[in-house]
């Protein structure tokens, strides 16, 4: 089949596209911002891409038009699109029908931590030899590439709460119809589409409805807005984990970094014991899901341990950009009060054993942080740095000048780049450990740091 892609180098849609590629079709796609890594990815799977949405880059003998939730009315290549009656459809629901279809697929939902939960599973899965096919909002550094077909039945999918498309306000995740369901946690996010968490708990309550009686659903316990979903209605197996003690299994710490966890039965023998790279309590719990649900397929936890031990995380969660003069510069896609705090108390945990500090540098740019909902929440989320540098964007509706007042550790703001940058250099001593946290390019600010560092040091 002939498909076109609008919005095409967005990472679900760009994933979606190599995902087509794999099955046979003839793919292209247009978008407005064509550039690297996903223009990179794309070309080099023999995938068309063109810059913009003028109407003819729509092939004449186009059977389907793919269009993704960035469209919207009014965009021409949409109205040309309407005006011819070509055939159209949402991303998530080719997905879920072209893809997903007859495949047991383990969805990973939340407000936090599904990138690398997904990547977590669908590792685990593939350490045990049951070759997953999987799409995941990033790049998990143990396959270097965001999605594939695979070779089995078993499918791992980023469940995402965002709506479809302009023509379905649904959420993506109800498209998938997950046999093995993963909820992490649930926070209010997405202020330009919902106007309170109540309003996502019931999308998350549509998907919940789409799971059979023999699956399965994961999640930890206490997390009140997930008991609030699941008291709407549930018809399928849970099981529950706690930290120490509570619920049908169990994780402790096995030293005080994170860098070695145990998952135990409910009364508390030891199941496995997982050594492993990452940081933070945050990724211990999504560890745990991943092997809860990596165990419904029929994985233990032992091979699930022994495939953590390799699991080399995601691209911009944590990545370790590089060190100059003794200087460490990580990248971080946090953007969200909850995240930044825990990435940044993961970071401080494990990374200050031998001294340093830790430098945090923030640019709250989601559509949620830009309307100010979690403005509140900023100034306290940095209290494991030692020292925050706030970026504040031009399209921002509110003055990061409040964050920087009430701030529970040493801050700055900035609109201005490289007077950012120059603030760090001044500050950063050998030992130090700088974290860029943002969910957009932030101007490559981390690979501009460590240039700059280098050229300092040199």
């Amino acid at each position: 089949m002939r498909l076109h892609i609008l919005g095409i180098c967005g990472t679900f849609m760009g994933s979606l596209a190599q995902l087509a590629k794999q099955l046979g079709h003839e793919v292209s796609g247009s978008d407005a911002g064509v550039y690297p890594p996903m223009s990179d990815q794309l070309s080099a799977a023999g995938i068309e891409l063109s810059e913009g949405f003028d109407p003819q880059n729509i092939p004449a003998d186009v059977e389907l038009v793919i269009i993704g939730n960035a469209m919207s009315r009014g965009n021409p290549s949409v109205e040309y699109v309407l005006d011819r009656g070509i055939p159209y459809m949402s991303g998530p629901q080719w997905l879920g029908q072209a893809v997903l279809n007859g495949r047991w697929v383990l969805a990973v939902s939340g407000t936090h931590g599904k990138t690398t939960t997904s990547s977590m599973l669908a590792w685990i899965l593939e350490y045990a030899g049951m070759q997953p096919g999987f799409l995941i909002g990033g790049v998990p550094q143990n396959f270097t590439v965001s999605a594939r077909i695979g070779g089995s039945p078993f499918f791992v999918i980023e469940a995402d709460e965002y709506d479809t498309a302009f023509f379905d306000k649904r959420s993506k995740f109800v498209h998938y119809q997950p046999r093995t369901l993963i909820l992490n946690n649930l926070e209010f996010d997405h202020a330009d589409i919902f106007p309170d968490l109540a309003a996502i708990e019931r999308q998350f309550h549509h998907m919940i409805r789409t799971v059979p009686a023999s699956g399965q659903i994961v999640l930890p316990v206490a997390e009140e807005a997930l008991e609030r979903v699941l008291a709407m209605g549930c018809w399928t197996p849970v099981t529950r984990f706690a930290r120490n003690e509570g619920g049908d299994w169990q994780w402790r710490l096995e030293k005080d970094d994170a860098s070695v966890f145990s998952i135990r039965n409910s009364d508390g023998s030891l199941s496995a014991t997982v050594e492993w790279q990452l940081t933070g309590l945050h990724n211990v719990s999504n560890a745990i899901a991943a092997m809860l649900a990596a165990r419904h397929v029929g994985v233990t936890p032992e091979i699930a341990a022994a495939a953590l031990a390799e699991f080399a995380s995601v691209k911009r969660r944590m990545e370790r950009v590089g060190e100059a003069a003794g200087i460490t510069v990580y990248d971080d896609f946090a953007h969200h009060p909850t995240a930044i705090a825990t990435t940044l108390e993961g970071a401080r945990a494990r990374l200050l054993q031998d001294g340093g500090r830790v430098l945090a540098v923030l640019e709250p740019r989601s559509n949620t942080m830009k309307l100010g909902v979690h403005k509140d929440g900023l100034a306290s989320s940095v209290a494991a740095a030692d020292i925050a540098y706030w970026f504040e964007p031009d399209n921002i509706d509110w003055s990061l000048a409040d964050v920087v007042n009430q701030g529970a550790v040493p801050s700055q703001c900035f609109n201005d780049h490289d007077a950012l940058i120059s603030a760090v250099l001044a500050e950063a001593q050998p030992g130090d450990h700088v974290v860029v946290m943002s969910n957009g390019s932030f101007n490559g600010m981390p690979r501009r740091l460590l240039a700059a560092l280098q050229e300092k040091s040199a």
